[in-house]
């Protein structure tokens, strides 16, 4: 019988301990992004961060880096045998080492056709996440919980608001390019800006395949601290006595559900018929919208329930699942980190800036704490706003209003951005 090491029985330490004297920054990478699983897991569950994404997508990070396993006849990452490297050319390794979560590289058909039955997560990852069909979903059951009505009742405000918190999505494109990006990665990332998950999983797969899935990792990462960060930015531009302005009372109309389906229905065929590159995400995000005012209550249930949070959670796994430390270590994953920070911070201020124009517009009657509800990280920044103005003042109406507008903005931005971009040839 041949003599066992110790160490084969536990390869998750063995590939850290082989790691740490072939390639330290590997292995000191692997623990980093273990205890930052742990940390992004204890601020979901306190609540500071976004909880149905940080939670598993926590656990996601530090299981994928804790359970690295030695292969000896295929490379995980891309689902090849040793054989059919060989047959390609390729130098064949004595060991890979990997997991058995998913394979991100798996192209060639008949490695995907047999990774598919060996990386449980492969199912979800092939077929909903990498064709940017969980985005879609996502954006059902958002589009079910959006109440266009804020929108209809005060159209120019909301949107006015919402071009200004486009700033950091204008501004960080010509950034990304003089740091050496190419223009479909700047893109993609200046998309972080909007604040819009799904839209940033689709730019980036339609014009930065090779980094969507860094792109979309960095950008949900920064989604979650917006929630903790923006308050300060708040704090920092605009007074407590402008925080404490009360908005005045307003004679609007209410919005039939009749009016707001019309709504929903021409503003999707018409930003279809504009931006058809964005038609699956602008026709997933009103056919909630139009569900939701239609009375169907079956389709309601299964949109605002089931398929948004049972999106939001395996959205959140794979993000997870996918930081390996191997993909995350990229060089390029450190601009990607800069530049996405940078995109939602300008964003956060131009939108608040937004608010000012709207401040002196009206002669010192709109609290500009609603701009920051620009930025569409729906509903989030509208509750920010909400709570970051004195107690006893209601602004949420106005800011769900410029929160919804901002997806639409957001929507507008990623679709010229791949119409102009996305290679022709």
């Amino acid at each position: 019988m041949q003599s066992l090491n110790f160490l084969d029985l536990f390869q998750g330490i063995n590939t850290l301990v082989h790691e740490f004297s072939a390639d330290p920054k590997l292995a000191f990478g692997r623990v980093f992004l273990i205890l930052l699983g742990f940390l992004l897991f204890y601020l979901g569950r306190k609540g500071v961060l976004e909880a149905l994404l940080m939670i598993p997508m926590g656990l996601g990070m530090a299981t994928v880096n804790a359970g690295v396993m030695f292969f000896y006849n295929m490379d995980p990452a891309s689902g090849m045998t040793f054989e059919a490297l060989k047959a390609a050319g390729q130098a064949i390794p004595t060991q890979v080492a990997g997991t058995l979560h998913v394979a991100p590289l798996a192209q060639d058909t008949n490695a995907l056709m047999n990774i598919l039955q060996i990386d449980w997560l492969q199912p979800i990852y092939t077929f909903m996440f990498s064709n940017g069909l969980i985005a879609c979903f996502v954006f059902m059951g958002i589009g079910t919980l959006l109440d266009v009505g804020f929108v209809m009742a005060r159209p120019y405000q909301s949107m006015i608001i919402a071009l200004f918190a486009e700033l950091g999505t204008a501004l960080t494109y010509p950034i990304a390019v003089a740091m050496g990006l190419n223009a479909g990665e700047s893109a993609s990332v200046a998309i972080i800006g909007g604040a819009d998950g799904p839209m940033v999983l689709f730019t980036s797969l339609m014009l930065a395949k090779p980094l969507f899935v860094p792109i979309t990792v960095v950008a949900y990462l920064y989604l979650g601290l917006a929630y903790g960060g923006y308050p300060y930015l708040i704090k920092l531009m605009v007074p407590e006595h402008l925080r404490a302005l009360p908005m005045p009372m307003e004679k609007t109309r209410a919005i039939t559900s009749n009016e707001k389906l019309v709504f929903a229905v021409i503003a999707c065929v018409l930003l279809s018929l504009l931006f058809p590159v964005a038609s699956p995400l602008l026709l997933s995000l009103f056919l909630g919208v139009v569900v939701r005012e239609s009375d169907l209550p079956n389709f309601y249930e299964l949109f605002s329930n089931t398929v948004l949070y049972g999106s939001t959670f395996f959205l959140g796994l794979l993000l997870g699942i996918l930081c390996e430390a191997g993909t995350i270590l990229n060089p390029v994953v450190l601009k990607l980190l800069i530049l996405g920070m940078l995109s939602l911070l300008i964003s956060g201020i131009g939108g608040l800036l937004g608010g000012y124009v709207l401040y002196y517009w009206s002669g010192k009657k709109y609290n500009p704490v609603i701009g920051i509800a620009g930025v569409s990280c729906v509903p989030t920044t509208a509750k920010v706003a909400q709570k970051s103005v004195a107690p006893g003042v209601i602004v949420l109406p106005h800011a769900l209003g410029a929160n919804i507008s901002g997806v639409i903005t957001t929507a507008i931005f990623a679709a010229v951005y791949v119409a102009l971009l996305l290679p022709k040839g």
